[in-house]
Protein backbone atom coordinates (compact mmCIF):
# COMPACT_ATOMS: atom_id res chain seq x y z
CA UNK A 1 0.00 0.00 0.00
CA UNK A 2 1.37 3.41 -0.63
CA UNK A 3 1.52 6.10 1.91
CA UNK A 4 -0.74 9.27 1.29
CA UNK A 5 1.33 11.94 0.28
CA UNK A 6 2.26 14.58 2.55
CA UNK A 7 -0.51 17.42 3.85
CA UNK A 8 1.88 20.37 3.38
CA UNK A 9 5.83 20.58 3.51
CA UNK A 10 5.39 20.73 7.23
CA UNK A 11 3.95 17.69 7.53
CA UNK A 12 6.23 16.10 4.68
CA UNK A 13 9.81 17.69 6.79
CA UNK A 14 8.40 15.95 9.57
CA UNK A 15 8.45 12.42 8.55
CA UNK A 16 12.13 12.71 7.66
CA UNK A 17 15.35 11.53 9.61
CA UNK A 18 16.43 14.33 12.51
CA UNK A 19 19.45 15.22 9.78
CA UNK A 20 17.62 15.20 6.07
CA UNK A 21 15.15 17.58 8.21
CA UNK A 22 17.53 19.98 9.33
CA UNK A 23 19.10 19.83 5.71
CA UNK A 24 15.83 20.30 4.15
CA UNK A 25 14.51 22.75 6.59
CA UNK A 26 17.61 25.12 6.02
CA UNK A 27 17.29 24.85 2.30
CA UNK A 28 13.35 25.79 3.12
CA UNK A 29 14.68 29.28 4.74
CA UNK A 30 17.17 29.92 1.92
CA UNK A 31 14.66 30.02 -0.76
CA UNK A 32 12.20 31.62 1.25
CA UNK A 33 14.27 34.49 1.68
CA UNK A 34 14.51 35.16 -1.70
CA UNK A 35 11.04 34.55 -2.46
CA UNK A 36 8.95 35.20 0.31
CA UNK A 37 5.73 36.20 -1.50
CA UNK A 38 6.12 32.35 -3.50
CA UNK A 39 3.11 30.04 -2.57
CA UNK A 40 4.64 26.50 -0.36
CA UNK A 41 2.80 23.62 -1.41
CA UNK A 42 3.38 19.82 -2.52
CA UNK A 43 3.37 19.33 -6.29
CA UNK A 44 4.52 16.15 -7.65
CA UNK A 45 4.86 14.59 -3.87
CA UNK A 46 7.45 17.07 -3.16
CA UNK A 47 7.52 20.32 -1.47
CA UNK A 48 7.14 22.83 -4.17
CA UNK A 49 7.73 27.06 -4.06
CA UNK A 50 5.32 28.46 -6.56
CA UNK A 51 5.49 31.96 -8.31
CA UNK A 52 4.35 32.10 -11.89
CA UNK A 53 4.19 28.38 -11.76
CA UNK A 54 6.17 25.78 -10.12
CA UNK A 55 9.58 27.37 -9.27
CA UNK A 56 11.75 24.81 -7.34
CA UNK A 57 11.08 21.50 -5.61
CA UNK A 58 12.88 19.75 -2.42
CA UNK A 59 12.71 16.48 -1.14
CA UNK A 60 14.59 13.85 0.28
CA UNK A 61 15.60 9.81 -0.53
CA UNK A 62 16.78 6.96 1.04
CA UNK A 63 20.96 8.15 0.88
CA UNK A 64 20.69 12.13 -0.22
CA UNK A 65 18.49 15.40 -0.74
CA UNK A 66 17.59 16.81 -3.20
CA UNK A 67 16.83 20.53 -4.89
CA UNK A 68 14.92 20.53 -8.31
CA UNK A 69 15.37 23.77 -10.05
CA UNK A 70 14.66 22.32 -13.65
CA UNK A 71 16.41 22.77 -15.99
CA UNK A 72 19.63 25.10 -14.91
CA UNK A 73 21.92 22.62 -14.25
CA UNK A 74 24.13 23.58 -16.85
CA UNK A 75 23.63 27.06 -16.20
CA UNK A 76 24.87 26.46 -12.64
CA UNK A 77 27.98 23.64 -14.18
CA UNK A 78 30.74 24.84 -12.66
CA UNK A 79 29.42 25.90 -9.24
CA UNK A 80 27.82 22.36 -9.14
CA UNK A 81 31.47 20.71 -9.36
CA UNK A 82 31.62 18.27 -6.22
CA UNK A 83 27.72 17.68 -6.21
CA UNK A 84 25.47 14.79 -8.29
CA UNK A 85 23.98 16.17 -10.57
CA UNK A 86 20.98 15.27 -13.44
CA UNK A 87 18.52 16.86 -15.21
CA UNK A 88 16.61 19.33 -13.41
CA UNK A 89 18.55 17.72 -10.27
CA UNK A 90 20.88 18.56 -7.52
CA UNK A 91 21.77 15.51 -4.99
CA UNK A 92 23.55 16.57 -1.79
CA UNK A 93 24.17 15.29 1.43
CA UNK A 94 22.71 16.63 4.82
CA UNK A 95 26.75 17.04 6.04
CA UNK A 96 27.50 18.88 2.96
CA UNK A 97 24.49 21.02 1.97
CA UNK A 98 24.35 23.43 -1.04
CA UNK A 99 26.17 27.25 -0.35
CA UNK A 100 23.56 29.44 1.08
CA UNK A 101 25.09 31.84 -1.75
CA UNK A 102 24.48 29.39 -4.75
CA UNK A 103 20.71 28.28 -3.48
CA UNK A 104 20.69 31.59 -3.43
CA UNK A 105 21.50 32.46 -7.21
CA UNK A 106 19.54 29.59 -8.86
CA UNK A 107 16.71 30.49 -6.70
CA UNK A 108 17.06 33.98 -8.22
CA UNK A 109 17.55 32.06 -11.50
CA UNK A 110 14.08 30.10 -11.64
CA UNK A 111 12.33 33.40 -10.86
CA UNK A 112 13.42 34.90 -13.46
CA UNK A 113 12.67 32.22 -15.76
CA UNK A 114 9.61 31.86 -14.42
CA UNK A 115 8.90 35.92 -14.98
CA UNK A 116 10.14 35.36 -18.65
CA UNK A 117 7.43 32.73 -19.21
CA UNK A 118 4.84 34.37 -17.54
CA UNK A 119 5.63 37.66 -20.16
CA UNK A 120 5.41 34.96 -23.33
CA UNK A 121 2.27 33.79 -22.29
CA UNK A 122 0.71 36.87 -21.59
CA UNK A 123 1.98 38.31 -25.10
CA UNK A 124 0.31 35.22 -27.21
CA UNK A 125 -3.00 35.96 -24.88
CA UNK A 126 -2.46 39.44 -25.79
CA UNK A 127 -2.18 38.88 -29.72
Amino acid sequence: MMKPPAASIDDYLSKLPAEQRLALETLRGQIRAVVPQAEETISYGLPTFKLNGNLVHFGAAARHCAFYPGAVIEAFAERLAGFETAKGTIRFQPENPLPPELVRDIVSFCVARNLEIAAERAARKAR
